[in-house]
């Protein structure tokens, strides 16, 4: 009678996922082992690009090593682009994902996001001899958007129709665009500056902007424990002006802390 009894707890218990190794939380396991695994980007700048001896650096970059830092642990930097960020999650490649990611409803049906922690907006960009003032008005007009993106995943729910080159990368469709290969592009504001520096002959005018999108860190669907610290690391550094400094080197304008909280 007694072993049936214990079975029977032990069995509600395990219901409850009060005595479960398949309910560890990440968070205390990534202080147990002294190392954070952080997917970034390299294919957006200033969020992420690599410098010439391929190492990662950007804003991201530089948020993620904060984020170890306060954590007191060391972290591991995984490089990754927009169309392998939720993947990386979902397989267990990386604990967190710090990669200029815009939260949509579709995506937090897959993971959880923090607040956001810098401040951006979504538009598209070309020649200024192309009227394009929405989406609605794109019609032949060819336009590059790196594909998973949220910038890509608006336009082609604004305009289903819409002629829409879906690159691997942010950097493959500002590539198709200099090139001549796209008419338009697609892609965050805040990179816009540094693609005028480094290519003085082309245009980029802005047609039209799409939402605002803030970056927000993502982690794995039901890591209450993570993502509530990520919050609390948003607050603490938003409050104490550690982003707003970040935000003005790379991003060159001040971080609005009402778009943080």
């Amino acid at each position: 009678m007694l072993k049936k009894w214990t079975r029977h707890i032990a069995v509600a218990l395990l219901s409850l996922g009060l005595v479960s190794n398949a309910m560890a939380d990440r968070f205390q396991e990534i202080l147990t082992a002294g190392v954070i695994r952080i997917g970034v980007p390299v294919d957006v700048p200033p969020f992420g690009t690599q410098n010439a001896n391929r190492e990662a650096e950007g804003y991201d970059i530089d948020v993620a090593n904060m984020v170890a830092k306060a954590l007191g642990v060391k972290a591991e930097l995984v490089q990754l682009t927009g169309a392998n960020r939720l993947p990386f999650l979902l397989t267990d490649k990386v604990d967190v994902v710090i990669s200029i990611m815009g939260l949509t409803p579709e995506r937090a049906k897959q993971i959880m996001f923090s607040a956001p922690y810098a401040n951006t907006s979504l538009a598209v960009y070309g020649p200024k001899n192309i009227v394009v003032k929405s989406a609605s008005d794109l019609g032949k007009f060819n336009v590059a958007a790196a594909k998973g993106t949220a910038q890509e995943m608006a336009l082609s729910a604004a305009n289903p129709k819409a002629n829409i080159m879906r690159t691997e990368d942010d950097a493959t469709a500002i590539s198709a665009y200099v090139t001549g290969k796209a008419q338009l592009f697609a892609s965050n504001s805040v990179v816009v500056p540094a693609l005028v520096k480094m290519n003085p002959k082309k245009e980029f005018d802005l047609k039209f902007n799409i939402r605002n999108s803030p970056a927000h860190m993502g982690v794995k669907m039901g890591e209450h424990n993570l993502v509530r610290w990520l919050d609390s690391f948003v607050y603490f550094n938003t409050q104490n002006g550690e982003l707003d400094k970040l935000h003005q080197k790379w991003l060159y304008r001040k971080m609005d802390p009402m778009g943080s909280l």
